[in-house]
């Protein structure tokens, strides 16, 4: 006799077409696109983490030395600080910023362009885990260049970047991080070219950092340019993470901390239904 089922039985140990064998979150594809995306920019470390790291240490020198290195201060809420401590947080999380955007902006862009789309779309991975794949690679870069950034200022003589509220330090690090990285993704649905995605660098990303008030203290500013400066969410990243090491900050944590939260969660939504439409990427 044979000791194989009956062919009823065969059929009926098999799904009905359409009907979804992994019924809630498939952690194995999660994990394997998050690997992925880690490896792919770890492969390449030198270009992007310990480049973005140098040149944010080459911001520190060149605005200690013009700028601070005759004991100037800056007056943050009646507290006098350093200019090297003032600046340096700042800069440690505009590098994180700047390389999560610049991690999930080329994610789907390459595949764009290179027709390997098909690699991230035909996975069995829901929306969701696609959107977090994606955006725990750009966060995890982010984090390793701020880690990077931060042990060479430690190491650098005449600043202090010793935490004083380390939660502040990996809450405000973690939100910018994953702010930039829904608008990497945001960007990366958008473009059809790699101009495009360096438009939204150049033109968004790069000026809304700067103008944040990484080197100065908004309370200096006009009323007009403080008003302006308060609509940038990048001003409430950098006050918060720069909280974190100097106890002090431009805006109110909390309030900050919501803007971001409700942001995150206005633009991960809308990522999300992009990437659920397909739109720019299936048709």
């Amino acid at each position: 006799m044979s000791s194989h089922p009956d062919s009823p039985e065969i059929g009926h140990s098999l799904p009905e077409p359409g009907v979804p064998v992994i019924r809630n979150v498939n952690w194995g594809g999660l994990r394997t696109l998050y690997i992925k995306e880690v490896r792919r920019f770890f492969k390449v470390q030198l270009q992007t983490i310990w480049a973005p790291a140098v040149t944010t240490l080459l911001f520190l020198v060149i605005f200690t030395v013009a700028l601070g290195g005759s004991g100037r201060t800056v007056e943050v809420q009646g507290h006098a600080i350093h200019f090297a401590d003032f600046i340096a947080p700042g800069l440690i999380v505009m590098g994180m910023l700047q390389n999560a955007f610049a991690n999930s902006s080329f994610s789907l862009l390459v595949g764009k362009i290179q027709g390997t789309i098909v690699d991230y779309l035909m996975p069995p991975l829901s929306t969701g885990e696609l959107l977090a794949g994606i955006c725990g690679g750009a966060v995890t870069r982010a984090f390793c260049v701020g880690t990077a950034v931060w042990v060479a200022m430690l190491l650098w003589p005449g600043v202090h970047v010793a935490p004083m509220h380390f939660w502040a330090v990996i809450w405000f690090g973690f939100l910018g991080a994953l702010f930039l990285s829904f608008l990497g993704v945001l960007t990366s649905i958008w473009a059809e070219k790699f101009d495009h995605a360096a438009a939204v660098t150049n033109f968004v990303v790069a000026p809304l950092s700067l103008l944040s008030g990484t080197f100065y203290s908004v309370d200096k500013l006009a009323p007009l340019f403080q008003t302006i400066s308060h609509l940038n969410p990048f001003f409430y990243i950098i006050s918060g993470f720069r909280y974190g090491f100097l106890g002090v900050a431009d805006s109110p944590i909390v309030t900050g901390s919501g803007i971001i939260l409700a942001l995150n969660a206005a633009l991960g939504l809308f990522c999300y239904w992009l990437l659920r439409r397909g739109w720019k990427m299936k048709n």
